[in-house]
């Protein structure tokens, strides 16, 4: 064996272990390029990372480098429901607004209906409102090249829906509507509206809070107030029940007659307090139970009536604008009109004052 190692040339042993070393070196290089390769195609989030921030097994997907010295950066705008992370999918809006130079006022640059949009504008600060339903929520972004690739808006949002019931019963379409205010006082000392005139059975997205439901069956005086609590991340349910009844107004010149067309009607409570005006020949309105004085204005006279409504009624009141007379031709009240010029009289005409016939 030492015979055979001593015969070898070790200009020959260099020559054959040249090959090896120079497979092990090219191995080592092709290890190093690959991890370098597999390193440069790591795929970017152009998004959110999962949970909190955005959906739960979301995929990452590769997204476009902006390089510094690029006019435009882009971030991606993400709206989520509650502080917890539950991202809005849909019924969003996004408006983006930047500051006119020299200027107090703020531009449009930007609307979007998608849940998530990647905004690319010229850097610099841009305020940003997220509108998701009557729950928004405004502030102010910087956009900048190598800026955060997203940015999250906690709208802490939740929804209201209100039911109406009328004689133990559901209203029906188009006999209840409501307005709702916020807690916080305007200038002006009262509730600001977030909306009015809506119907019930719907659900309102709202920022979480207080707000004051004002819920009007017909047009006059039945309505009720309530407080209700809204909570982010949840829908809160609440039912008025209204009571009421429907009255509808004639002005005639004898019982039971036709109705005097074009006729003003003013109704009031028994305090005096305006409830409701109308023009018509026959008007219907509800009202909540309780006493009333109705006036009638035709021909430039006032005609009056007082009346009741009980919850559930659905009532005729007649004004007559006729007095009866007896034999001697003497006038007698009727027993439901009170009468008085409305306008202005001339030297020595009829007094402003009321009288009976």
């Amino acid at each position: 064996m030492t015979e055979a190692l001593r015969s070898l040339n070790p200009l020959s042993l260099r020559q054959r272990l040249r090959p090896v070393a120079v497979l092990v070196l090219t191995a080592m290089a092709l290890s190093f390029v690959a991890a370098t390769a597999s390193f440069a195609q790591e795929p970017v989030p152009d998004g959110p990372a999962p949970a909190p921030w955005g959906p739960v097994g979301g995929k990452r997907q590769n997204t476009t480098t902006v390089e510094r010295g690029k006019t435009k950066g882009g971030v991606r705008l993400v709206a989520l429901l509650t502080g917890d992370g539950q991202q809005i999918e849909q019924g969003l809006i996004w408006r983006v607004f930047r500051t006119v130079p020299r200027s107090t006022k703020s531009k449009l640059v930007l609307e979007s209906r998608e849940a998530s949009p990647l905004v690319k504008l010229p850097p610099g600060e841009y305020t940003v409102n997220a509108a998701f339903g009557r729950a928004n929520l405004t502030r102010k972004i910087v956009i900048k090249p190598d800026g955060p690739p997203f940015e999250p808006f906690v709208l802490n949002a939740g929804g209201l829906r209100v039911a109406a019931m009328i004689g133990g019963k559901p209203a029906p379409p188009g006999a209840v509507s409501y307005s709702i205010y916020t807690d916080d006082r305007d200038e002006f000392e009262g509730n600001s509206a977030v909306i009015t005139g809506a119907k019930p059975n719907l659900i309102i997205r709202l920022n979480s809070g207080i707000y004051r439901i004002v819920s009007i069956y017909g047009d006059a005086n039945a309505k009720i107030e309530a407080d209700v609590t809204v909570e982010a991340g949840k829908l809160t349910e609440t039912t008025v029940t209204h009571t009421g009844g429907k009255a509808t107004f004639k002005l005639v010149t004898r019982a039971g007659g036709e109705a005097v067309p074009d006729t003003r009607w003013t109704i009031q409570t028994t305090e005096g307090d305006t409830v409701k005006e109308s023009v018509g020949a026959l008007p219907t309105h509800v009202l909540a139970p309780g006493k009333y004085l109705v006036t009638a204005s035709s021909g430039g006279r006032l005609y009056q009536n007082s009346f009741e409504i009980k919850d559930g009624d659905n009532i005729s009141v007649e004004v007559l604008m006729a007095s009866a007379t007896d034999d001697n031709s003497n006038r007698v009240s009727s027993g439901a009109t009170t009468i008085a010029p409305t306008i202005a009289p001339t030297s020595g005409g009829m007094p402003m004052d009321f009288r009976n016939p």
